[in-house]
């Protein structure tokens, strides 16, 4: 059996004032000219592409809007009809940023705007269906911040042994950790995010330098002030509350402990949010409450 990996949204809108008595948020649908069909919008991943690049690039696409992800929603599968051949499709809920330039081309030849309700009267596949049940289910998402634990920074007994010796602080990403940071910085930037914050050490901050914003930084993020999860977690609820979309890069010690401290709806162990070099957890909240907790790796 061969897999097709694909990736689309459940991209939303709010009128204002709301035109929906039913709820405030009117979703994406679109109509595809060659299967007869309505659908989320979605599509192939590119050669190399990240599921979460390509779930934005194909909303934008077949909407014209783009939208900034919020909360990883249930992936679908399914036959294609071919033999042997399985489509898996990764799918986020968006927000949109900014209004929809849609035109009718060859792929899309009319896009609604539509109550989640009336989306599911409409979707021509019960798995569409399904993905829209999980959104409507969420309460609206008023913020995310990005946790990320920094790339790869060659080994700390190496660096140690040089004559000095030099501070761990200084110790910078190696090779692979600066292909990492390089990789972050557009996937970051999706969640376009309003403040980036950094544990003060060289390979922390590096690794969310390319984003573009200023890179601010905070000693509770880092392993040696020996916060507890408690006050790291409100540091981040903070930091969420006044500036809508974060992303803070931080360290192994800290991560799980800090995450396990949200009690994440799907409630695993804390060592279940074990996080490796370069991976992140994207937090979604709706006011102080978390919504998700989504691994998100390269």
């Amino acid at each position: 059996m061969s897999v097709i990996r694909s990736a689309g949204g459940v991209i939303w809108r709010r009128d204002d004032p709301p035109a929906d008595p039913l709820g405030p948020a009117r979703i994406a649908i679109v109509h595809r000219n060659r299967y007869d069909d309505w659908s989320l919008p979605k599509g192939k991943l590119a050669s190399e592409e990240h599921p979460l690049a390509a779930a934005v690039r194909e909303v934008r696409e077949e909407t014209g809007a783009t939208g900034i992800p919020e909360v990883r929603l249930p992936s679908t599968n399914y036959l294609t009809g071919e033999p042997d051949i399985e489509k898996v499709v990764d799918f986020w809920s968006m927000q949109e940023s900014s209004p929809s330039t849609f035109v009718t081309n060859d792929e899309v030849d009319e896009l609604r705007w539509v109550a989640p309700y009336e989306a599911t009267g409409l979707l021509t596949y019960a798995h569409d269906r399904g993905v829209v049940a999980a959104f409507a289910a969420l309460p609206p998402v008023t913020g995310v911040a990005v946790l990320v634990r920094h790339a790869e920074a060659g080994s700390r007994a190496e660096w140690a042994a040089q004559p000095g010796p030099p501070s761990d602080d200084e110790r910078p990403l190696d090779d692979n950790g600066i292909a990492q940071a390089h990789a972050l910085a557009p996937l970051l930037s999706l969640f376009q995010p309003v403040r980036v914050y950094s544990a003060p050490l060289v390979r922390c901050v590096d690794s969310v330098s390319e984003i573009g914003l200023p890179v601010r930084t905070d000693w509770v993020f880092a392993e040696q002030s020996e916060a507890s999860p408690h006050v790291v977690a409100d540091r981040l609820r903070a930091l969420v509350s006044e500036y809508g979309r974060i992303v803070v890069s931080s360290q192994g010690g800290v991560i799980p402990a800090t995450v396990a401290e949200f009690k994440p709806p799907n409630g695993l162990a804390t060592d279940s949010y074990h996080t490796g070099k370069g991976a992140s957890w994207v937090l979604s909240f709706s006011g102080n409450a978390l919504v998700a907790a989504d691994r998100l790796d390269l």
